[in-house]
């Protein structure tokens, strides 16, 4: 593999993760549900490290940690911000416990936290190619319904429309976005990605395709910038995408309070 193409694999894995997040993480903020991401993004690392001790790959096993969270909070009826932080508190809880108990699992616990992009795999470009076609189908699906019940909260049950299934499968959107994210990026930088970008959009977007191709260029534009200026200082990528999108995310905001205001 030559220099040219030694990185084309990573670039691209978190590119097309970075589109997703930031998309459904204008979802996530229109329902008032950022958190749900870090709970997710918790229990996808655990998962992640359980999984590598049962020899199954990283992305499956995150994959599988975070969509047990969002099964039991479906099954269980659970709503609130109170069972994304008991998810955090448990995956925070495991991934520690893992890692300190196995040489491997430190190694890579510490890695899915910081985001060792630059390691990504074939099968990472693979499970990024699958979250970006299952978002946008799955967003085409629940994307209205999802928007007409925060505008109109009361539509849906005066017409007796049942909302659980839509709930579920949106939750297990977001847990598999949070899975493939933490595997590929990290567990902050995935989080990042699902929160800065859609702060900064509804904070200056007018309406809701406005809100949501700001979410996502910001996103991708943010991670296109991080990627270059980690490898070139040699620095993780994780700390360098976070440290990015707060900084430029809040000059812009100010930038365009003042303009507003103007």
């Amino acid at each position: 593999m030559t220099g040219d193409t030694l990185f084309l694999l990573p670039f691209l894995s978190g590119l097309l993760v970075a589109a997703s997040l930031s998309l459904l993480g204008a979802l996530l903020r229109l329902r008032e549900e950022w958190l749900a991401a870090l709970g997710f993004a918790h229990l996808a690392g655990a998962g992640g490290l359980i999984g590598l001790a049962l020899h199954l790959p990283v992305v499956l096993g995150a994959a599988l940690g975070a969509a047990a969270g969002a099964l039991l909070k479906g099954l269980g009826r659970l709503h609130g911000n109170t069972v994304y932080a008991l998810m955090m508190l448990a995956g925070w809880s495991a991934t520690l416990l893992m890692a300190a108990n196995s040489a491997l699992g430190s190694v890579m616990g510490h890695a899915m936290v910081e985001g060792q992009l630059y390691f990504a795999g074939d099968l990472h470009l693979v499970a990024a190619v699958a979250l970006g076609g299952v978002t946008l189908a799955g967003l085409r699906w629940l994307m209205p319904a999802l928007v007409r019940e925060r505008l109109l909260p009361g539509q849906d049950a005066a017409n007796r429309l049942p909302t659980r299934r839509r709930h579920l499968g949106f939750d297990l959107l977001t847990a598999l976005g949070m899975a493939v994210g933490t595997a590929t990026i990290g567990l902050m930088g995935a989080f990042a990605l699902v929160f800065v970008p859609p702060w900064l959009a509804f904070r200056v977007a007018r309406r809701w395709r406005q809100a949501l191709a700001i979410s996502v260029g910001f996103g991708l534009a943010g991670y296109t910038a991080a990627f270059a200026l980690a490898l070139v200082l040699d620095q993780p990528f994780g700390p360098v995408l976070v440290g990015l999108l707060l900084t430029t995310a809040g000059g812009l905001s100010v930038v365009s309070r003042r303009l507003s205001g103007a």
